[in-house]
């Protein structure tokens, strides 16, 4: 089972300010860059596979939207609404994984030894809330990109915490959104900042063909935990004990 122990005076902890919370993101960043890649890896093999059972191929795809002069109709690939489906799913099921870093991420900030298995604690620590709350972001999220595309960057920073508050917390996945709005509302011009600063560092790896991805994609996560530190105070590290 669980317990949630009260943890020592070791582990820094950001201040409410953009800055001093990507820093300290960065500094936890290389702590963990193994699990992270390892995490980034799953994710883009798992991506391969499916396109490999659905024959998409996402070269010619790109290839051919630039040639259509922005006249591609995506729907018409065949095989291509059955793919982004799979490909939702797959997300949707990844995403304790993403908590599983968060949760390496705290257990090197507060010195304690990490494994391997730790990465996986999202299957095994509120899972169904996990899975509810990333299918609640993803719906919103998909509204605020059906709307111009630009909203979503308005919104996300709303949905900045709500992760590390689903797994130090153990909350139901709508007070972990409930608690991530509140606390994102009172402090909105950090959390723009912050979550569009770590979006732009995640995203930075494609300007390596896009391999870089794997290195750069997961600093958000981090940049997630390192918030909740500055908001919320250093989360209570979690035990697990056997009965």
């Amino acid at each position: 089972m669980s317990e949630f122990n009260e943890f020592d005076q070791q582990g820094s902890v950001p201040n409410k300010e953009t800055g001093s919370i990507i820093s300290h993101a960065f500094e936890m960043y290389k702590g963990v860059l193994g699990y992270a890649v390892v995490a980034m890896i799953v994710y883009m093999l798992g991506g391969y596979i499916i396109q490999l059972v659905f024959g998409i191929d996402s070269a010619s795809m790109v290839e051919e939207m630039r040639e259509s002069g922005g006249n591609f109709n995506y729907w018409s690939t065949p095989g291509l609404p059955l793919y982004m489906g799979a490909s939702s799913l797959f997300g949707l099921l990844l995403s304790p994984l993403y908590v599983g870093l968060i949760y390496i991420v705290n257990k090197y900030n507060t010195k304690n030894p990490i494994e391997f298995s730790d990465l996986f604690i999202g299957y095994r620590q509120n899972f169904v809330n996990i899975l509810i709350y990333s299918l609640l972001t993803w719906l919103i999220s998909s509204v605020a990109l059906a709307l111009c595309v630009i909203p979503v960057f308005f919104v996300y920073p709303l949905l900045l915490i709500g992760y590390p508050i689903l797994l130090f917390e153990n909350a139901s996945a709508t007070d972990a959104l409930s608690k991530s709005f509140n606390i994102a509302k009172e402090n909105y011009g950090t959390f723009l900042a912050t979550g569009l600063l770590g979006v732009l560092i995640s995203m930075a790896g494609i300007i390596l063909c896009g391999i870089g991805l794997i290195l750069t994609a997961p600093f958000i996560m981090i940049v997630m935990y390192s918030t909740y530190c500055a908001f919320v105070g250093k989360p209570r590290q979690i035990i697990h004990t056997k009965q």
